[in-house]
């Protein structure tokens, strides 16, 4: 598959299409051949779903900055909106599987482990952080259960699980308008780096019904970090025990956690296709 906007293929660059339950990626592996500096306007262009490849998160791969660390590589995600963020579970999987055996990797949120599985991945996430500065929030607060509120959204609980969250718990996570109070939430002053917005159910025993508003992508078929901070949120407020399993619309994922350790998610992968595309026509 060819993807370009206009003429023969000059600077032609190889792209993995994958996805993590329907949340879908393009990865760059940049780790033996160097690619040009990516930038917020290449990524915007190439998640474009008319003009471009299309993607919730773009997935580049780079040399470890420490290998001395035991560190792989690198791992740096874009979303569609050009931001860079700091982790995203799914992606991980997807990276997991791409690699095909264990590796400690480095992200913007700090080192993740990852355990490639038939059909998926175990990704240990590290620890979850709820101190509000490390959330961050504008100001200090009971992170735990936060005395503030959007219309039926209130109480949040925060976690930053290499990327910041609010978790809100309500009756029914499907009735929640969460295509318009997402937004709302995600760029409220709150949240100087903004959030990714998680509205949960409990579903049964040690099971949750999951709908995130993803920073920088919007709503979102699976947001793995979603899950895991979700499932952490629950664990702590005594909802579930561990591990839960968390439904997102795109499907399941696994969630293990016991306070004071790290996470660990396990979940499905998949390859989608490959093809190349034209760096100059999206630079």
């Amino acid at each position: 598959m060819r993807v370009h906007r206009c003429a023969p293929v000059t600077h032609a660059i190889p792209f993995i299409k994958m996805h993590g339950l329907g949340n879908d990626f393009v990865v760059l592996d940049a780790r033996e051949t160097p690619l040009p500096a990516m930038t917020a306007q290449v990524a915007r262009a190439l998640g474009d779903r008319r003009t471009g490849i299309g993607f919730d998160q773009l997935v580049l791969l780079e040399p470890s900055a420490a290998p001395e660390a035991g560190h792989a590589f690198r791992m740096r995600i874009f979303n569609s909106d050009g931001s860079e963020v700091e982790a995203c579970g799914n992606a991980a999987r997807a990276v997991a599987l791409l690699h095909g055996e264990a590796a400690v990797i480095e992200t913007g949120g700090g080192p993740i482990a990852l355990e490639p599985l038939e059909g998926g991945a175990r990704v240990d996430m590290g620890s979850p952080r709820f101190d509000w500065d490390a959330i961050p929030l504008a100001y200090a607060m009971d992170t735990s259960a936060m005395p503030v509120g959007w219309e039926s959204l209130e109480g949040p609980m925060a976690v930053n699980v290499g990327n910041p969250h609010a978790i809100f718990f309500v009756d029914d996570a499907d009735a929640v308008e969460l295509d318009r109070l997402g937004p709302v939430i995600e760029h409220d002053p709150l949240f100087p780096e903004r959030v990714n917005v998680n509205v949960a159910s409990l579903a049964g025993p040690d099971h949750l019904k999951l709908r995130v508003w993803e920073r920088g992508a919007g709503l979102t078929r699976a947001c793995g970090t979603g899950a895991c901070a979700t499932a952490v949120a629950a664990i702590r407020r005594g909802l579930v025990g561990s591990p839960v399993r968390v439904t997102l619309p795109g499907g399941d994922l696994v969630i293990a956690w016991q306070p004071g350790g790290t996470i660990r998610m396990s979940g499905p992968a998949a390859e989608s296709f490959r093809g190349t595309f034209d760096w100059d026509a999206f630079a």
